[in-house]
């Protein structure tokens, strides 16, 4: 993904936060770090904590290292490098939070099967009757936040560690009345690792929904 975001016309600057990760991520990332000095960085925390505390975590340095927009993105090509600059302009033309959406109007899914597509849209369509946030992929992981959502937003609040954990943030987004937009991508199922989908990261998320409405966002 490095060498794919650097050839960006904008300069995107990436953040890994890495959880101990027996793959030895972090070495070839600090390897990287030399060819791209001033443009990768990495934080490395003790064991596995979630990837909802890995995204805090980011968003907290982000705001920390005043960073204006911050985006929210999978590093396996699910999602394509190139809408970076789509969510960007988005928000440069006045959403305060821009989602990369596979169920708005010219929004796809690619090597997919049906199930999970289906689960995926109707998981959609359960957030938006309890919640009432008028977001249709609720459960999207690519977004770019302005600065000011995220400082508005009660990160500690949200303990989340799964999908619900990118539901909350939407929700929160949304009770602060910031103005948000969807916009249509083509997602592309990963060809190598697997998902990280769970019985217990689905409960969270089913359950999770009916908390978050009583939650100090």
């Amino acid at each position: 993904m490095i060498r794919k975001v650097m050839s960006l016309e904008k300069d995107f600057h990436v953040l890994f936060v890495d959880d101990s990760s027996p793959d030895g991520t972090a070495d070839i990332i600090r390897v990287l770090q030399n060819e791209f000095s001033g443009r990768i960085f990495l934080e490395e925390r003790k064991g596995k904590l979630g990837l909802g505390t890995a995204y805090i975590h980011g968003f907290k340095w982000a705001i920390e290292n005043n960073y204006e927009f911050i985006f929210e993105m999978d590093c396996d090509f699910s999602h394509n490098p190139d809408d970076l600059i789509r969510l960007y302009e988005a928000c440069q033309k006045g959403a305060d939070l821009a989602i990369g959406s596979r169920y708005v109007r010219g929004g796809k899914v690619k090597n997919w099967p049906l199930k999970r597509i289906l689960m995926s849209y109707f998981a959609s369509v359960y957030v938006r009757m309890i919640l009432f946030i008028g977001i249709k992929d609720t459960t999207a992981g690519f977004k770019c936040y302005k600065r000011k959502v995220l400082e508005t937003i009660n990160l500690d609040g949200v303990t989340f560690k799964g999908y619900a954990f990118q539901i909350c943030l939407k929700y929160a987004a949304k009770r602060h009345h910031f103005k948000i937009k969807e916009v249509p991508i083509t997602f592309i199922d990963r060809e190598l690792g697997v998902s990280k989908m769970n019985t217990g990261i689905f409960k969270e998320a089913f359950f999770g929904v009916w908390k978050m409405r009583s939650m100090d966002l």
